[in-house]
C-alpha cells in the first residue's frame, strides 16, 4: 500500500499514477502550509498576511497596486482588498491614491510592518531547512524541477486576479504592471 493511501485510509488504488501524484502533491503543499501557519501565526499575522507583507517590503518605498500585490503572490488570495483592509487596521501597511488617476491605489508597507518582519526573519529564514532539511541537495534541486514542470500547464500562474477576486483581464496597460514613479496622495 503507497504511503498515501495509508494517510489518508484509503484502500482502492488510485485511479491512474496522475491522480496519485496530484493527490500527493495536494497533500504535501497542505501539511507545508499548516506548519507554516503555525509559525506565522505566532506574530499574530497568516502566512497570506506575511507573503503580502515580504513583497511590500521588496517594493519599498514605492509600493504596488493592488493587481500587482496579487500578481506576486505565492498562493492566489481571491479578495487582495479586504486582506489589505485588514493589514490596514494592523497599521502594518498604508494607502495612497495615485494624484493622477483617483482610481488606482498605491500600497508600502508601514514602519510597524518593517518592524514585524524583522522581529520574524529568523525564524521565517530558518522554516524551510526545518521542514525541508531532511532532502539532500540533489533531492531539492530535482524536487524543484519537477514542480516548475508540473505547473507549466497551468493558465492560471500566468493570469492575474482582480482586487474583487474575479479572473483578471490580461494586464497590458494595467496599473499592476506600470514601473513609473507613483504619484501619491494621502488615502487617510
Amino acid at each position: 500500500m503507497a504511503a498515501l493511501n495509508h494517510e489518508i485510509a484509503q484502500e482502492r488504488p488510485f485511479s491512474s499514477p496522475e491522480e496519485e501524484a496530484f493527490l500527493n502533491l495536494l497533500r504535501t503543499a497542505d501539511c507545508l502550509d499548516r506548519a507554516f501557519q503555525k509559525t506565522s501565526r505566532e506574530w499574530g499575522v497568516t502566512s497570506t498576511q506575511y507573503n503580502v507583507l515580504r513583497i511590500l517590503r521588496g517594493s519599498n518605498p514605492h509600493g504596488l497596486t493592488c493587481s500587482a500585490i496579487g500578481n506576486r503572490m505565492i498562493t492566489a488570495e481571491p479578495d487582495i482588498t479586504r486582506l489589505l483592509k485588514r493589514l490596514k487596521a494592523l497599521k502594518l501597511i498604508r494607502q495612497q491614491r495615485d494624484r493622477h488617476d483617483g482610481r488606482v491605489v498605491w500600497t508600502q508597507i508601514s514602519e510597524a510592518g518593517i518592524e514585524l518582519l524583522r522581529q520574524m526573519d529568523p525564524t521565517i529564514r530558518g522554516t524551510p531547512q526545518k521542514l525541508l532539511g531532511h532532502l539532500s541537495e540533489h533531492d531539492l534541486a530535482e524536487l524543484t524541477r519537477l514542480l516548475e514542470l508540473a505547473r507549466k500547464p497551468c493558465v492560471d500562474a500566468q493570469n492575474g486576479v482582480s482586487c474583487d477576486g474575479t479572473p483578471a483581464p490580461e494586464f497590458e496597460g494595467c496599473e499592476g504592471t506600470r514601473r513609473a514613479e507613483p504619484r501619491l496622495s494621502n488615502l487617510g
